[in-house]
């Protein structure tokens, strides 16, 4: 499978997932830790993909997106932005109603590997 193919299928069979430097727990650049931090404090179920550790994708998913930079947050298989917007979206208290549309609420926040 080529990369755009595996890059279609995770935003595809992912309600949630966020394209990032590191991951949740030790995240690799200041924008990717400030997305997950919002993603922490509302709770959200979502996957990640580290592109470090995937330079395939880093480099493919930008020219997918028509977006240049990482993080990227895909809610229900749609790009949100990267992490001004969901800051932005988070300020607005826009990005909750999102990740509830996708079903994405739990108990308490939850990471996994896509």
């Amino acid at each position: 499978m080529d990369t755009t193919e595996l890059i279609k299928q995770q935003i595809t069979r992912n309600p949630v997932i966020l394209y990032m430097k590191g991951t949740p727990q030790f995240p690799m650049c200041g924008f990717s830790a400030q997305v997950i931090q919002i993603l922490k404090q509302l709770k959200a179920k979502a996957s990640y993909v580290n592109v470090l550790e995937n330079p395939d994708i880093r480099v493919e998913l930008p020219k997918y997106a028509q977006w240049p930079t990482f993080p990227q947050l895909y809610i229900q298989g749609e790009l949100v932005g990267g992490c001004d917007i969901v800051i932005e979206l988070h300020a607005k208290n826009e990005l909750l109603p999102l990740l509830e549309a996708a079903d994405a609420i739990a108990e308490k926040a939850e990471f996994e590997a896509a």
